[in-house]
């Protein structure tokens, strides 16, 4: 009996896929998906995931927070500033990981980024 490569991600993909397929609005199996997908670069089909989970929980922050780093990865800026607005809105606060999130690498010094970061961090 063969065995796959623990890194190859095609069996996890197809199963989550097919789980997608019988149950196209069950949110854990979007995100998932799109989390696999991104982290086996496949990034475009990572983004409709998170657009897809932002659709079905409108109000998760960690849904918009993920669109966010969706869109940072696609080279869309705006758009992924502005994601990252609305998952601070809705109470996203992990300051650590939005400060070294590789997947943000692409607006980490844009002026809008910054003032999150401001607005996150503590006063003393």
């Amino acid at each position: 009996m063969s065995q796959k490569n623990p890194r190859d991600p095609t069996f996890e993909i197809g199963f989550f896929e097919s789980v997608l397929r019988r149950q196209p609005d069950y949110a854990m199996t979007v995100e998932i998906l799109g989390g696999l997908y991104t982290r086996h670069g496949r990034i475009a089909d990572g983004l409709k995931m998170d657009r897809r989970l932002v659709r079905l929980q409108p109000q998760n922050p960690t849904a918009h927070y993920n669109l966010a780093c969706s869109l940072a990865l696609s080279k869309r800026p705006p758009a992924a500033i502005k994601a990252l607005q609305t998952a601070v809105s809705f109470g996203y606060d992990d300051l650590e990981w939005l400060q070294q999130d590789p997947d943000l690498e692409a607006i980490r010094q844009h002026p809008k980024f910054l003032s999150l970061i401001q607005q996150l961090t503590p006063q003393s």
